[in-house]
């Protein structure tokens, strides 16, 4: 019997070879920044990073302080940017960690100099352009004044500048090369002024696998690096899923035809059968919708989920499947024999994206690390850890040359 209610299998093997199919597709002057937000998205933040920086990894993006300052206490000293914005309440502590912040308007960027001037700091800041996500950034139009404040700042170091892509399949969708265009126009203002600086990136998953030209300095492959593609770029055959999620049987009933099962009585057992009780429910991660429509595996073979996915708890029927004991092990996601359930299958069957449910994964199922000896084949350049990899000295001693490209 497995020790654990419910787990996630979490495969840094997966985890090394996505990152690997990730460098392949960029030239080799490009770094890395791996998305890590939401616990990277429900894999393990602490331990995704570590690995990852064995990897090559330059940098992670985040999506709060909590947690960029999260991995500052793991140890983690790469760079990281907390790529949506922080409250202000949060501005103190990014600082004195060196968490680059991204910048979103002037407002932002006078309370940052003012705040780094009383702690001594120096605030590392990327720029974003909104050219057509409308979520967060400065318009276009608006982002040369920003740049020029950012560089008579004193206490201000523009660490980058950035976009976000607004379409899931990438250059797949001409809205992107929309977005690029404009963003190219503001980057070409910029550098005749002298006014670009630091790390220039726009380009997410579906960028990297639908072939994004320009790269610029760094990518920020999130979902990817997980083994799942965004929108319609299903299924990569490159990439491998890096969790796999799992329960037991704990309990077990012979019901009569005519049983009611879960909440509200919505199932009813057409004849006599076995059911099976997983410790598994909504709050560990297990979709509400899947009832009575998903399938688990257990002992290689398919066992529909019947009657509601409670809280805690979840009811299949394993009447047609033989020898089902206490203790079984039951793959929600991942494979069992010749069966195999994705998280995209899911997210299909529910009308939701993988990234909800590898997200909503609970803080009660454990995480159990697999694997990590081996590495990605990156350049070797790539292996060895840069300054500008790293929480650069306080104070501003530490100046990045902008870069030339073709």
């Amino acid at each position: 019997m497995d020790a654990y209610r419910a787990w996630a299998e979490i495969d840094l093997d997966a985890l090394t070879h996505n990152l690997s199919e990730i460098r392949a597709r960029l030239e080799p002057r490009v770094r890395v920044m791996l998305v890590v937000k939401a616990d990277a998205y429900g894999h393990g933040a602490v331990a995704i990073a570590h690995h990852a920086l064995r990897c090559g990894v330059s940098a992670f993006g985040v999506g709060t302080s909590g947690e960029a300052l999260e991995l500052r206490k793991s140890g983690v000293r790469a760079r990281i940017l907390v790529l949506g914005t922080i409250v202000d309440e949060e501005a103190s502590a990014a600082l004195r960690h060196g968490i680059e912040i991204g910048l979103h308007s002037s407002d932002r960027a006078r309370s940052l100099d003012e705040l780094a001037a009383r702690l001594g700091e120096r605030a590392r800041v990327h720029l974003k352009i909104d050219t057509g996500l409308g979520r967060l950034g400065v318009l276009p139009s608006k982002a040369l004044e920003l740049l020029e404040l950012v560089h008579a700042s004193p206490n201000l170091e523009l660490a980058g500048v950035m976009t976000h892509m607004a379409a899931s399949d990438g250059m797949n969708d001409e809205f992107t090369l929309a977005q690029l265009r404009v963003f190219d126009e503001v980057l070409a203002l910029a550098r005749a002024r002298g006014l670009l600086r630091g790390w220039v990136h726009a380009a997410n998953s579906s960028c990297v696998f639908s072939g994004v030209q320009p790269q610029y300095d760094c990518v920020r492959p999130g979902i990817s690096a997980y083994g799942v593609l965004p929108g319609s770029m299903r299924s990569a055959e490159s990439l491998r899923p890096v969790m796999s999620l799992h329960s037991q049987v704990i309990f077990l009933k012979d019901v009569p035809a005519g049983a009611r099962i879960g909440y509200s009585g919505t199932w009813t057992a057409p004849a006599p059968t076995r059911i099976a009780t997983l410790p598994i429910g909504y709050n560990d991660g297990l979709a509400w919708r899947l009832g009575n429509r998903g399938h688990v595996l257990v002992r290689g073979r398919r066992a529909p989920i019947v009657g509601r996915v409670s809280m805690d708890y979840t009811s299949i029927d394993v009447g047609q499947i033989p020898g089902v004991c206490v203790g079984d092990r039951v793959t929600l996601v991942g494979e069992q024999g010749s069966e195999r359930i994705t998280l995209e299958d899911l997210a299909e069957q529910v009308g939701t994206i993988a990234y909800e449910l590898s997200c909503a994964v609970g803080k009660r199922v454990e995480r159990i690390y697999k694997g990590g000896e081996e590495l990605a084949e990156l350049p070797p350049t790539l292996l060895v850890p840069r300054a500008s990899a790293h929480v650069p000295p306080r104070n501003g001693a530490h100046e990045l040359v902008p870069q030339e490209r073709t």
